[in-house]
Order: structure tokens, then C-alpha cells, then sequence
């Protein structure tokens, strides 16, 4: 998998949720924060405006799409002078929701979706994102972002047989289309930092997606290198300084990351995921695996499979 793929795999855990909102003016609403839940907001129908945790209010309109990686609060309202009411939903609630607010004025419909994340195995690619991400819904940009905010949406309508899969698959898309618009309008490639600049590098770019397409090769930095089409010394100060991590470095924690997701979601034995995330021997990759999760890889899958 690349890298992208590889994050909103390993990102979500537990039941995705949604809702669709009809407001009516007068109408304000206050969100608490919610560490570890990344939302979305999706403006269908009317216009309204996102008051952030901090920063100033952000204008929406019909197409335009709001994401909130962090939970961090926020509020929502026909107007950013309108006092808020604070909202009682519980954002790990239903899959499927709908609810109307507000006055008897204009109709402004949003789409709210979103699902937990594990706090402990968050990417640092998420780390790096902004509190609130938006895109505006300017013509012809992002066309198969548009196209799964109108399959969700949709979908949330009219339930029908195999709807849960369907919106689980589709929240997935949507946040990997969020994630590549996003980088894709950084249009200022000198002024990039960090998993920004690291993806649109190319060679270290390469260098990742090698990385995450095969992590159990044997790889050296020479032929990581190799790969990125750069010397050594210079791949190796490069990378560390885009990702925050060596580049062996990285590859560990990789290495040990995807080790805990398959011993999460399969049933192959220590000894296949140890051999499977590029380890020597079961001992090796027991030991590595204790020292970043604090418990011997059986015991891990244990405490998962209980919790």
C-alpha cells in the first residue's frame, strides 16, 4: 500500500458516524472538543459559517467541505454574531442520524460525519495537519471528492440493504480525498514543511512509498537512497529532516506498527507477523514490539480481542 492508503487504514477504529442537520435561521450551535474523533462537515444545501476554536469565523457555502482531524471544538451558525447553543450529541453515537434545529427561516443542510481514532497509534501525517482543514467547492477542483460527498450523502438519505459497509467504505475514500487535496493545494512547494514537503519531495516521496508498499524488504538507508535517486548522506539528512525520524528509524516503527494491526485483524501466528513486517525471528520481533507497546505481542492481541 502507499503511503496515504496505509494512513487511513491504520487511522480508524471503532463505527463510523454521520448525520445529516437541517438548520433553520436563527440557528448556532457549539461542538466540545472530542480528542480522538476527525470530523467532517459538508455544507448541502445553503450557506453558513464555521466559528473554529481559534482564528476567525470561516464562511461556507453549498460544496464546501470543513475537516477537523484533531476534534478540536468548533461551532456552527446561520450567522458568526449568533450566540451559540451547546450541543448534546454524543459524536461516537449512531452510524446514521438526522435532525432539525433552529427557527422557521431559510434551510441550511449540512452533512456531519467522522469516526474514533486510536490515540496511540495515530501517523504522524495527521500530527501535522492543521486544527481545521477547508475546501472550498471551487468548480472542476477535486472531482472525486465532490463525488463521494454525493454517494455519503445520499447513502445517509435513504438507507438501504448493506448501507453500513457502504458509508464505512465511503468515510474511508472521502478522508483519503481530503488528505491528497490537501497536500495537492499546497501551492507553494518552497514553503512546505514536514509530511507536506516529505510527499511532494520525489525522492523522498519514493523513499515512503517503498517503504510502506514493501516493509519487510531489507532495506539500508544506501538503498533507500538508491531508490529516492539521491546519495546517501544527502537521502539521510533529507529525510530525517522532512519526516522527524532516520529513515531505519521510521521503517522500525513501521515495521511495528503494521506487526499490532495484523495481530489486531488476523489470525496469523507471532512467528507469520514477525516474518511478514521484515523480522528475523519471532524473539526479535517480540522484543522490538515490547519495547514500543510496553507488552509481548501475544499478550497485546489478548488485551485487543478482550477490549
Amino acid at each position: 500500500m502507499d503511503v496515504l492508503s496505509d494512513v487511513v487504514a491504520f487511522m480508524r477504529c471503532g463505527r463510523p458516524t454521520s448525520a445529516r442537520v437541517s438548520w433553520r435561521v436563527p440557528w448556532g450551535m457549539s461542538f466540545r472538543a472530542a480528542p480522538g474523533f476527525a470530523g467532517f462537515q459538508v455544507v448541502l444545501r445553503g450557506s453558513c459559517w464555521l466559528i473554529p476554536q481559534d482564528g476567525e469565523p470561516v464562511p461556507l457555502s453549498v460544496g464546501d467541505l470543513v475537516f477537523l482531524p484533531h476534534g478540536d471544538s468548533f461551532g456552527l451558525a446561520d450567522d458568526p454574531a449568533r450566540p451559540l447553543v451547546e450541543s448534546d450529541c454524543d459524536p461516537h453515537s449512531e452510524l446514521f442520524a438526522s435532525a432539525d434545529f433552529g427557527g422557521a427561516g431559510p434551510e441550511t443542510v449540512t452533512l456531519s460525519c467522522g469516526y474514533r481514532l486510536d490515540l496511540d497509534r495515530t501517523h504522524p501525517i495527521l500530527d501535522s495537519l492543521p486544527g481545521v482543514i477547508h475546501l472550498p467547492a471551487t468548480l472542476g477542483s477535486h472531482p472525486e471528492l465532490r463525488a463521494a460527498v454525493e454517494l455519503l450523502a445520499a447513502e445517509i438519505d435513504t438507507p438501504r440493504p448493506g448501507t453500513d459497509t457502504v458509508v464505512s467504505s465511503l468515510l474511508d475514500m472521502l478522508q483519503l480525498y481530503v488528505l491528497r487535496a490537501y497536500f495537492e493545494t499546497q501551492d507553494e512547494p518552497c514553503t512546505l514543511s514536514g509530511w507536506a514537503a516529505a510527499l511532494a519531495d520525489p525522492g523522498i516521496g519514493r523513499a515512503l512509498d517503498a517503504i510502506h508498499r514493501d516493509p519487510a524488504r531489507r532495506w539500508t538507508v544506501e538503498s533507500l537512497g538508491a531508490h529516492a535517486g539521491m546519495s546517501r548522506a544527502g537521502f539521510a539528512r533529507r529525510f530525517t529532516g522532512l519526516v522527524g525520524q532516520p529513515p531505519l528509524a521510521y521503517l522500525t516503527w513501521w515495521r511495528l506498527m503494521s506487526g499490532a494491526r495484523m495481530l489486531r485483524e488476523s489470525d496469523a501466528s507471532v512467528a507469520e507477523v514477525a516474518e511478514r513486517v521484515g523480522y528475523g525471528s519471532e524473539f526479535a520481533f517480540g522484543n522490538a514490539f515490547k519495547r514500543e507497546f510496553g507488552v509481548a505481542p501475544g499478550r497485546y492481541r489478548r488485551q485487543v480481542a478482550v477490549a
